[in-house]
């Protein structure tokens, strides 16, 4: 594990920034698990093979301001490190069409998400090759990787938004235009 994680009873110097109250006694430990960029999770560099196991830790892993990753319970809580983010979004579903239809998500742990206001999809680019980088929220501010396939899956089903000079090219679901890449002049785009 790195050694910029506290270990057993010291603290980070923002004190999980906000993930815990004042008050809260547990002593912040590091978790010898990580999360790997395909969603994999490790203990001690061995992959963990029982994806129950990953399920279960799943519901208890929290993400404070700072970015960090944590696994909480009401008895103990540990900084775990995660490469990306600690999902993956392996399945796409569509039900319905144009600006209503709906966009719901399959996760490397079998959780399922519907992309709208609450699940905001967004994307980035990678600094050095532009290639775009999808994810989209699963809950309380940890989100996942959308596959390549499943990407293409999208860029597939896009729609062009216009305004004035700039061309939008996105995907609808429950209602809100979400933009897969940035916005193109229109001279550019034809």
């Amino acid at each position: 594990m790195s050694d910029s994680f506290p270990t057993s009873g010291q603290t980070a110097g923002h004190q999980a920034a906000g993930l815990f109250r004042p008050d809260d006694k547990r002593p912040d430990e590091s978790y010898p698990i990580r999360i790997d960029r395909d969603g994999t999770w490790y203990y001690h560099g061995s992959p963990i093979r029982r994806i129950e196991l990953t399920k279960l830790f799943s519901t208890v892993l929290r993400r404070d301001e700072a970015g960090d990753y944590w696994l909480v319970t009401p008895a103990e809580r540990g900084r775990i490190q995660v490469d990306e983010v600690p999902f993956t979004a392996v399945g796409l579903m569509v039900s319905g069409e144009g600006t209503s239809q709906r966009l719901i998500f399959g996760t490397n742990l079998d959780a399922e998400v519907i992309a709208g206001p609450e699940h905001p999809i967004r994307v980035e680019e990678d600094d050095g090759t532009g290639e775009p980088r999808p994810y989209i929220v699963v809950r309380d501010n940890l989100e996942a990787r959308i596959t390549r396939s499943v990407f293409y899956e999208l860029v597939e089903r896009a729609d062009v938004r216009e305004d004035g000079e700039e061309v939008q090219v996105g995907i609808w679901s429950m209602g809100t235009f979400f933009p897969l890449g940035r916005p193109m002049n229109r001279a550019t785009a034809t």
